[in-house]
């Protein structure tokens, strides 16, 4: 049996995202298609010890059961009886409270490490369904690539394969709450939803004017009023030459999409000293 195991847990972007309304059980039902990207978080596993631990190069992640990756491995802990302890260390390179879904895919990437090293035999779809009870997004976290979603986020599509996207990532200095940005948004105050049918239409046909003219956010009218300075992210991004801008999930991180890597490269050389969560970026598939 393997006793470490290094594995990969990269960030995920909303490349669009539509709220269709509150359900009973206090949640929103959306429709999202969800991207993950290069920049990832490093989660090292070594099996030893007395119980689970978690520790990371950052100080903003906590190490009890707040972690969603201390959650994620206890879970699985409890569910299969593993008696052996295990150390988690996070090398933490996604910005924290970002909407990129850092700590999911962190708890994402300690469950297929369990399962590996564990040889529990459970299937991704399996752990999917475990993962739900950790965080909305550690289903998508688990299934990678391109997906469109559902429900809470756990009705889950896969795209497959689509264009390489090239992007800028700018995350302000300013963290949101997505409770309170879920509970002052109004439908009726939307003016603009995207079409996902028509996203992924385009999706497949390898159609950049078709995807980047559905990669709308309706989450952002919510989210400028609580922070102004996404919108003067978005407008430099568009000064720098971005095909399309947009918030990422709640916020209060921005994407800008770019015609090519080399001109994303470009821009992020002349933005990345005004920021100091500026990252250049591109979609990412499990393989890649």
């Amino acid at each position: 049996m393997k006793r470490q195991l290094e594995i990969e847990a990269p960030a995920k972007v909303n490349l669009t995202l539509k709220v269709l309304g509150k359900r009973e059980d206090g949640y929103h039902e959306l429709e999202s298609v969800m991207q993950q990207i290069s920049l990832r978080d490093k989660i090292y596993l070594q099996v030893g010890g007395q119980g689970i631990r978690a520790e990371s190069n950052s100080q903003l992640i906590p190490d009890n059961e707040e972690n969603l990756a201390f959650q994620a491995a206890q879970l699985l802990y409890t569910k299969f009886s593993i008696k052996e302890g295990l150390q988690i260390f996070i090398e933490k390179n996604i910005p924290v409270g970002a909407g990129l879904a850092g700590g999911s895919t962190d708890a994402a990437a300690v469950m297929i490490g369990i399962n590996e090293l564990f040889n529990l035999g459970l299937e991704k779809e399996e752990l999917m369904k475990l993962g739900l009870a950790i965080g909305s997004d550690v289903p998508f976290c688990l299934l990678g690539g391109t997906a469109l979603a559902r429900g809470r986020g756990e009705i889950l599509t896969d795209l497959g394969k689509g264009p390489q996207l090239a992007m800028l990532l700018v995350k302000p200095d300013y963290q949101l709450s997505t409770g309170a940005v879920y509970r002052d948004f109004r439908v009726e105050k939307v003016k603009n939803s995207p079409d996902n049918t028509a996203f992924l239409e385009a999706w497949h046909k390898y159609d950049m004017i078709g995807i980047v003219g559905q990669m709308i956010n309706v989450l952002e009218t919510v989210s400028l009023d609580m922070c102004p300075e996404i919108e003067i992210i978005k407008t430099k991004l568009d000064t720098l030459g971005a095909t399309k801008t947009l918030m990422s999930g709640s916020g209060p991180s921005v994407i800008g999409v770019f015609a090519s890597q080399e001109r994303a490269q470009q821009a992020w050389d002349l933005i990345k000293d005004q920021y100091r969560e500026a990252y250049l970026v591109s979609s990412y598939n499990r393989g890649d």
